[in-house]
């Protein structure tokens, strides 16, 4: 029997690439995104969408038995730097989207789980290198309380009520499809916009700032690599710690300048540097590896030379 699978939060800079990947996967007609407003062209045209609030149960629970959705994977956040200007709003938006979805699969109305965690559940009591995936968390930022205590509300559903609900802790995330959306790493997709536009960038981070980050098409390979393992590969069910590289933007101006030798870096550290402070700057992914397989990619020159010729033509 084909599965049908439901996005919620398609239109962001993550779900709008998986639920492409997906479509190409298990065919369009088979993956329902959905969002509270409408999204890029390209995601309209590819597939059926409807308009859904994450934070409204009988609307979620109406899609799931129209479709009769078997896998949902819950893309619908406020991120830190956005969360932390609204906190209850990130709060109830991050907490009741997850329960909504969680009690769907207690109630066997859905079989399988995807849902993001992120370097955010760390804080500054956290090893700040190789960060192992067992260790002292206390988060800081309202996102990153969000996401701990969504950590700690997945694997009670497991073990509690046998809810097959899958996660990863993602780092910063880079993209040339999409923008992204309000977190503290978004210096690393605005600096290749502006580099080409401008041959300049003003970064809100310093300069010595190091954090675990990942080009995008090693995120959506993970994400789709953990939700087809089989459920005993999966040994954590909390979240799991994934990587692929670390660097500055000091580091990351360097392998723009190699290309773009008149690029310019300017730094204007803000409110954000702070959360940056407190999150890890290198991440040991070694269970992931061990339990289903994961290894990344791309490093920091292969996602530059990406990014610059994605964008460029």
């Amino acid at each position: 029997m084909q599965k049908y699978i439901l996005i919620i939060g398609a239109c962001g800079q993550i779900g709008t690439e998986l639920t492409l990947a997906l479509r190409s996967k298990y065919g369009n007609d088979h993956v329902i995104a959905s969002d509270i407003r409408e999204g890029s062209e390209s995601l309209m045209a590819s597939g059926p969408f409807e308009i859904l609030d994450a934070t409204d149960y009988d609307a979620l629970e109406e899609i799931v038995a129209y479709y009769e959705i078997s896998e949902v994977y819950l893309m619908a956040a406020m991120l830190s730097a956005t969360a932390e200007k609204f906190p209850m709003r990130a709060w109830n938006l991050n907490m009741n989207s997850l329960f909504n979805v969680l009690n769907l699969g207690k109630e066997k109305k859905i079989d399988k789980i995807f849902w993001p965690s992120s370097i955010a559940v760390f804080g500054p009591n956290t090893p700040k290198t190789d960060t192992p995936q067992n260790t002292i968390m206390e988060p800081s930022t309202v996102y990153g309380i969000s996401k701990q205590s969504g950590e700690r509300w997945c694997e009670y559903y497991f073990n509690k009520f046998n809810v097959d609900v899958r996660s990863i802790r993602y780092p910063g995330l880079i993209s040339w499809k999409t923008m992204p959306g309000g977190g503290t790493t978004d210096y690393a997709v605005e600096i290749y916009h502006k580099a080409l536009a401008k041959s300049a960038y003003t970064c809100f981070l310093k300069e010595d700032t190091a954090l675990p980050m990942m080009f995008m098409d090693d995120a959506i390979r993970a994400t789709l690599q953990i939700m087809e393992s089989a459920p005993e590969a999966i040994k954590v069910r909390s979240s799991y710690n994934l990587s692929a590289m670390s660097f500055t933007p000091a580091q990351m101006a360097k392998s723009i300048q190699e290309q773009l030798p008149d690029f310019k870096m300017k730094y204007e550290p803000d409110f954000r540097q702070a959360i940056a402070d407190s999150w890890p700057s290198s991440i040991d992914d070694t269970n992931a590896q061990q339990d289903w397989g994961w290894n990344a990619e791309f490093d920091l020159e292969k996602t530059t030379n990406e990014m610059l010729v994605n964008l460029s033509s």
